[in-house]
């Protein structure tokens, strides 16, 4: 059975508009303990989909964004000195899988290598985390679940994941929403009439449509909400989309200024 509508969302859960059946195949994976890999552009809603995702099922969300120095240390923990001696103190990984939960690896691709190894043992059917610091072996409580995301778009040679760890998730590939989707989303999120919602992506797909050649990155559904958000709180349309849209996107005066006769086109000015 499909999931609810934005308007029939749970009121206490994190707003999401479901595009297909990734919520039924999120709570699958759940079930099964079966770790999930979810791909997709930058904006178009994958942490907010774990976050919705995680109240759903009732787990403590342990997110991590991942960067270029981020090692397995950060990930699993570290000794720290303390009143004149060591402390062990618990990474998120090692948290989420000691007292249960998701953690939420966001652009895992971005971390050192030497980090997707530590999660190899957690992504297959041992589901256990070797502290080496400590001697402790983890097994992963029941209401543990591995998520980890990553922008295809920004792969290369040096940042990409090894066919040895995809090949230890199921995985889930997100897109920029439908227009009408992307629509009732900025509706639920910014509280705006379905008229502005319309005018809005149709910026953000003629945007889109740039990309590759005026763009290298395109307007997200994140930035249409900033928008949105900005003229809801009563901002001229003009100037909020510029701030949310227009100037996150380039440095070169030239797009800006194209870019602006198309937000100026759509709003009749």
């Amino acid at each position: 059975m499909n999931a609810p509508l934005p308007s029939q969302a749970t009121a206490e859960l994190p707003f999401y508009a479901p595009a297909g059946n990734e919520i039924t195949l999120f709570e699958h994976a759940f079930k099964n303990r079966l770790p999930l890999l979810i791909k997709g552009p930058t904006g178009c809603g994958k942490t907010r989909f774990v976050a919705h995702m995680a109240a759903r099922l009732g787990l403590p969300l342990h997110t991590v964004a991942c960067h270029d120095d981020l090692t397995a240390a950060d990930l699993v923990g570290r000794h720290l000195i303390e009143g004149g001696g060591t402390v062990w103190c618990d990474g998120p990984l090692t948290r989420a899988v000691r007292h249960g939960g998701l953690c939420y690896l966001d652009e895992v691709v971005e971390a050192r290598k030497d980090t997707t190894v530590v999660l190899h043992p957690l992504a297959d059917d041992r589901r256990i985390l070797p502290i080496d610091r400590t001697g402790e072996v983890l097994e992963a409580p029941d209401d543990f679940m591995l998520v980890v995301s990553y922008n295809p778009g920004y792969q290369n040679l040096m940042k990409s994941l090894k066919p040895s760890t995809r090949q230890r998730f199921v995985a889930l590939t997100f897109d920029f929403p439908a227009a009408e989707r992307e629509e009732a989303i900025l509706v639920g999120e910014a509280d705006i009439d379905r008229d502005l919602a319309r005018r809005l992506v149709g910026i953000g797909r003629a945007f889109r449509a740039l990309k590759d050649r005026d763009l290298e990155e395109v307007a997200s559904t994140r930035l249409l909400v900033y928008a949105a958000t900005l003229i809801h709180a009563g901002l001229e349309p003009l100037a909020a989309c510029r701030a949310a849209l227009v100037e996150p996107l380039s440095d070169d005066a030239e797009t800006v200024e194209a870019l602006m006769e198309i937000v100026a086109a759509t709003f009749g000015r």
